[in-house]
């Protein structure tokens, strides 16, 4: 049998996913895309059919709640009102399938991102995570994205529908990125770069901190890391201040579980090769695990830093020995 694509595995794993719930238990968030999407970037496609099925099988996901009324795009006041409304997320997924239909994605990307950047702490920044996976999704489907289209609307839609304003507001007076030599006459590299120093920062912070369990913090990475995916595509305006809200919903995230803000300090950051820590992370199949180790993959390949192995050799340690 020939190989998976990284297109097929996708376009197969999202037939197969559609209609399921958004959670499971007492709102734990589906990961299935996410980490199938991830598994999938990484050249495990054909391990995604059988990972999908076997999350299937242990994990027993809600229904959908029933559309109630549609949401008006174009009513300020009829849009804000839904938002973090978990029983209007059927709305919320056909008001994006509708737009996302009528324009063009990154059009809507575009108009939507900065009304749902503020509640990017909702439920530990999954939101923003399975839009992220999902843009990256359809740049890859070329122009056969209709699958990813609407998983692109499913993350947009669980994002507002989960917003949350607790966390995210950007402190006043940093409208405009400082100067940077590194990137001087390039404003739009300096969000990247900014988010990749966040992402480093908090990789080297999980990786040296005890927590009681392993997976909460681990979104203080992947949460900016799925900034960092999608501000490529971005209005160049949009992209510092995403980098903001990333930065302090990482910083609440801290003080949510109890982590001290410096415990990379002065560590010598010891861990296998990034991408055996990505063979481990699949083998074990957890959909943390995969999604923190597709982070450190990425972002090393960017810029080699210890501490992204580090951090996610940390992470596939921590959750086989807590469910064991």
């Amino acid at each position: 049998m020939a190989a998976l694509t990284y297109s097929d595995a996708m376009s197969e794993a999202l037939q197969r996913l559609r209609g399921v719930g958004f959670e499971h238990g007492t709102s734990f968030v589906n990961h299935a895309p996410m980490a199938a999407e991830a598994l999938a970037a990484m050249g495990y496609a054909d391990e995604v059919p059988g990972w999908v099925e076997s999350n299937l099988r242990v994990r027993t996901y809600h229904d959908v709640p029933e559309a109630r009324w549609t949401i008006d795009p174009t009513d300020r006041h009829d849009w804000q009102a839904a938002l973090g409304d978990f029983s209007r997320v059927a709305d919320w997924t056909g008001m994006f399938e509708r737009e996302l239909a009528d324009d063009a994605w990154t059009e809507v990307l575009a108009r939507w991102w900065p009304r749902l950047l503020p509640g990017m702490s909702g439920v530990l920044t999954h939101g923003v995570i399975r839009t992220a996976h999902a843009v990256r999704a359809v740049v890859g489907a070329g122009n056969e994205n209709r699958l990813q289209l609407d998983e692109l609307a499913q993350g947009l839609g669980y994002w507002a529908s989960r917003f949350s304003g607790h966390a995210g507001k950007a402190t006043a007076g940093e409208d405009s990125p400082p100067a940077d030599p590194h990137t001087l006459g390039d404003e739009p590299a300096r969000a990247a770069r900014a988010l990749d120093d966040l992402v480093a920062e908090y990789s080297g912070i999980y990786a040296t901190v005890a927590q009681r369990h392993p997976i909460p913090l681990i979104h203080a990475v992947t949460g900016p890391a799925a900034v960092r995916l999608v501000i490529e595509h971005l209005p160049e305006s949009q992209r510092w201040p995403s980098y903001l809200v990333a930065r302090d919903v990482s910083r609440a995230m801290l003080g949510w579980f109890g982590a001290p803000g410096d415990g990379a300090g002065g560590t010598e950051f010891l861990a296998p090769p990034v991408d055996e820590v990505f063979a481990a992370a699949a083998a074990i199949g957890d959909e943390h695990a995969i999604k923190l180790a597709e982070v450190a993959v990425r972002h090393h390949t960017i810029a080699p830093d210890p501490r992204y192995a580090a951090a996610a050799h940390t992470a596939n340690r921590g959750i086989v020995q807590f469910y064991r």
